[in-house]
Parts: C-alpha cells; structure tokens; sequence
C-alpha cells in the first residue's frame, strides 16, 4: 500500500487516508474531504460544477465579440499573469512575510542578564518589564492582526529542559517518563549519549509538572514570544533574515520532501541545547527556533487587535499552543511568530518546552 507523510505529525500513513490516526487532522479540506466522501456530498459537488458550467456559458454567450473556440489574445495593456500555485505539501511552502527590509533593521542593544535555578541548574534570562508587538498583520491567519502587549519582568530558561535535567524529576517522583507512540519508554529519554538533548515525547501535562517541580511555571505565550523576538519585531530570533547556520531545522539531514539540501546543521534529529549560539534571540534564549516545539501555558485563541497587560490566554479551551518550531521544519515555521495547538495529551518526539518565573 502506498504511503504519504502526515503535514501535521510527520508519520507515516496511507495515501488515501482522509484523516491521520496519529494526531486524528484531516490530511486535506476538510469541505473536500466531506464532498468526496460523502453521497450528499458528491450531490452537492455535482451541482456545484453544473451551476459554475452554467453561469460560464451565459458570460461567453452575454459578449458576442468573444469566439469561445479561438485561443485568448494577450493585450499590451493588460499583460497576462502567471496563475499562484499552491503547494502540494503546505510545509515546504514559505509564503512572502510583511517585514523590516534588512538594510533598515536595527536591533536592539540589550544588556543580557542570567541566573542559575537551584533545582535543576538550569540559567535563566531576564526579560525587562515594557511593551512588544506581538504577532505578524503579514503572517498566517493565527497570527494576526499584531497587537500591542505589555509584560511585567520576568526570567524565562535559557534552553530547553534537557533529558538529564527531566531525568532528576522523575527520579524525585514528580514526573514521569516520556513515553513513544508505543507506549514505551521513549529511548531518546534512556540513551546517556542523548542526556544534553532537550526532553521529547512530554505532553503538556507532564511539561507543567516538571516546572512547578523546579519551582517555576510554564511561560505564557506573550513571554514566549517577547523572549524571542524582543521589542524590535524581528522574524527570527537573531533578525529578519533567515540563516540556516543559526538553528537546528529540516537540512540536508532531514527527511522531509521539503528539506533545505543546501545547509548541513549537523543533526538528523534532536541536538544538545545551546549548540547555535549565533541564533540567540536579543535577550540571550538559545533554541527559540528549532530544535523542538516548545508547549507554553495557554489555551488556543485567535488574536483581537485590543492592547493587552500580561496576557494568559482563555480560562479554559480544546488544545494549547506550541511555539518554536523543530529539527523537522522548514524556514517559515521556525519564525518567532509561528504557532501551533494539539491536545493536552499530545506527545511527539519534536515537543519538548522550557519554564519560566
């Protein structure tokens, strides 16, 4: 049986499957899932093309001047354009970002801060109390409109929890251990060669256990991205212009149909944290893109345009929001807006997170 890649989860699945069982998304549509699925579905797709069929032959016969069966003749003044053409596999399709021109941005001159947590010896950062703009007006739809957000100070960990870090939570009894699709024992979490990799196949749950067992908490996602992105609205962590050099992404070693051939990271998967610190985002937090998807406290929503003072998102929702991208992206998800949500329970071997206080 042939197979295609999940776009949501990477997995494997079969070809004509509507929905992956992994991650339980459509696969395409999910109006044109319905409508190739379904009796009444196909009813409707029928009449559909008829009625479009129909008001194009009305249109042709409304302009006589017009001979349907001659080839349509290119006007001077109205040169024909080339129709856009949308991607078979949406991950390997970056769309053109509304940003800073490169020869104007500036960043910021930000005296980076650090402390050391006592528990898991984690550094951490500080991010100053003030305003950012949070979100991209040119961005994916989740993504808009930017908005204006206010922060108090805050720290926020320098890295992702690793494996080693994680490892001493469970040992205390607080948490437990990262579990594969299997149900088994994750082996990236065992192997000690791993030990400096940040910690996958945590879901939500077991990621806010482990911050509160280190006396800290989740980041909300407004901290996250203020950390990542600073007050100068830059796309990536190190600026506006991506730079495969910077960060753990889909490269040569990558899998995927829509890897980056021309960029050699180093890593097929996961790599130990801190290992780009050209992408260090203007506060000094290291693998704020790539590496792994970070869960951060808050429910998914939209964005309203309304001024906010530390947002914490909805009281309650269906899925919370990922940020950050991973070893398995493409340059357009690893940006410093990128969101994403999945269940609580979600788990994948390119989810891991980090805390903040």
């Amino acid at each position: 049986m042939p197979f295609k890649t999940c776009r949501y989860c990477s997995q494997k699945i079969p070809s004509d499957a509507n929905f992956c069982p992994y991650c339980t998304r459509p696969t395409g549509s999910r109006l044109w899932i319905w409508l190739r699925s379904n009796a009444a579905g196909m009813i409707v797709g029928a009449l559909l093309m008829g009625i479009i069929f129909l008001v194009s032959q009305n249109s042709l016969s409304a302009n006589p001047g017009i001979d349907p069966t001659l080839p349509p003749v290119s006007s001077p003044i109205f040169p024909t354009l080339a129709p856009t053409i949308v991607p078979s596999n949406p991950l390997a399709y970056t769309p053109t970002i509304t940003s800073t021109p490169t020869s104007t941005f500036t960043p910021e001159p930000i005296e980076i801060a650090t402390r050391e947590a006592s528990k898991d010896n984690m550094v951490q950062v500080y991010i100053p109390a003030g305003e950012f703009s949070m979100g991209l007006d040119g961005g994916d739809d989740n993504e808009k409109p930017m908005h204006t957000v206010y922060l108090d100070e805050y720290w926020i960990d320098q890295t992702e929890v690793t494996n080693a870090q994680y490892a001493l939570c469970v040992a205390a009894g607080d948490c437990e251990k990262p579990m594969d699709l299997e149900l088994q024992p994750s082996s990236l979490f065992i192997d000690k060669k791993l030990a400096d990799h940040p910690v996958v196949f945590v879901d939500w749950n077991q990621a806010k256990a482990y911050c509160t067992w280190a006396g800290r908490r989740l980041p909300t996602e407004a901290e996250w991205e203020r950390a990542a992105r600073g007050t100068d609205e830059r796309i990536y962590p190190w600026g506006v212009d991506f730079d495969g050099t910077k960060v753990n992404y889909c490269d040569v070693n990558c899998w995927g149909s829509w890897k980056d051939s021309s960029n050699n990271d180093g890593y097929g998967t996961t790599s130990p944290v801190g290992s780009f610190p050209d992408g260090a985002s203007p506060y000094g937090a290291l693998d704020m893109a790539g590496n792994a998807y970070e869960w951060v406290l808050d429910w998914f929503s939209l964005y309203t345009s309304e001024y906010q003072n530390n947002p914490i998102g909805p009281v309650s929702g269906n899925e919370h929001v990922l940020r950050g991208g991973s070893w398995g992206d493409d340059s357009h998800h690893l940006r410093t807006v990128i969101r994403t949500d999945e269940p609580s329970d979600f788990r994948r071997d390119f989810i891991g997170f980090r805390c903040a206080h």
